[in-house]
């Protein structure tokens, strides 16, 4: 059984926004399609619509959120319905409760007891925000702008069928860094490198770091490893004769495929990703609970 989370450390001059505004204005997110959140939803609301209103509710993940005027968002699945959470929300990024439905829950970090125990708090404020780096990744084709979105996790370069290795240039701050044979790239922020990145052989960061890990995936020669480096620089990656399977990937979502004469930016984007945490959370906690760290052999 998990440990309860309690609220109520935070002093008055680090309440969120909302905390003497009435009723507090939330949204209500998640996946229709995972077979628990429909019901959890039912069994929550009554409990959130005594606490909050709720401005809107989308389950299909349908919804533009760039303009919907709410204090923050209650999200209902694991991890990846935040960070589709995240994409609809796109530059309108407001605070992001998560309540874990799925299996790890590195974000979505409450069980739904816990939520209910801490929900009536958080709306009173007693809570605190953390600001988390997010990338911007745009596309461009010679000077020609193809695409641009935000990301929270990480950007990739990945080839499908031939399964061939392909060579990645890196420039860094418009300077070449090197040319890798491999399998894939990732650029990766903090909150993602406990994602693709770490299962690529990269380290884990801080989620309040603000740099980026590039890891290689498979690369030919064995000395090249991953890097961390500032979130203040450009980076860029061109593509040596893709072939037509090698495309962009952007937290799990397919950007674009590429061409020679494509060049990939990754780069700090504006927004931040805002976490609402409360009580006792910890983030070695959550990687000790999580990845199951034992620093001991278990007899």
């Amino acid at each position: 059984m998990s440990e309860p989370i309690r609220a109520g450390f935070e002093d008055e001059s680090k309440k969120p926004a909302w905390h003497d505004r009435r009723p507090v204005r939330v949204l209500l997110l998640g996946n229709s399609q995972r077979a628990n959140v429909p019901a959890e939803a039912e069994r929550l609301r009554p409990l959130i619509e005594k606490h909050a209103e709720i401005v809107l509710s989308d389950f299909e993940q349908r919804h533009d959120l760039r303009g919907v005027d709410a204090d923050f968002a209650v999200v209902l699945g694991g991890d990846g319905s935040i960070l589709h959470a995240v994409k609809q929300l796109d530059a309108n990024q407001i605070p992001v409760l998560g309540v874990n439905l799925g299996k790890l829950g590195f974000l979505a970090a409450l069980s739904p007891s816990q939520f209910a125990d801490v929900f009536p708090s958080v709306c009173a404020g007693d809570c605190r925000i953390v600001d988390h780096l997010m990338l911007a990744c745009t596309i461009f084709r010679h000077a020609t702008l193809l695409h641009h979105c935000l990301g929270l996790n990480e950007m990739a370069i990945l080839g499908g069928a031939p399964f061939t290795m392909i060579d990645i240039d890196l420039y860094i701050d418009s300077v070449l860094a090197t040319t890798y044979s491999c399998d894939g790239l990732i650029i990766s922020t903090p909150v993602g490198s406990t994602a693709h990145n770490l299962s690529a052989g990269g380290p884990i960061l801080r989620k309040s770091m603000a740099a980026f890990v590039i890891s290689p995936i498979s690369p030919h020669t064995l000395t090249v490893r991953p890097v961390v480096d500032r979130a203040d620089r450009i980076y860029e990656v061109v593509v040596q004769n893709p072939h037509p399977a090698v495309s962009v990937v952007v937290d799990g979502h397919v950007v674009s495929d590429l061409t020679p004469d494509d060049r990939v930016r990754v780069c700090q984007a504006d927004p931040h990703f805002r976490m609402i945490e409360v009580g006792d959370q910890n983030y070695y906690r959550t990687l000790r609970e999580k990845l199951g760290w034992r620093g001991h052999i278990r007899r």
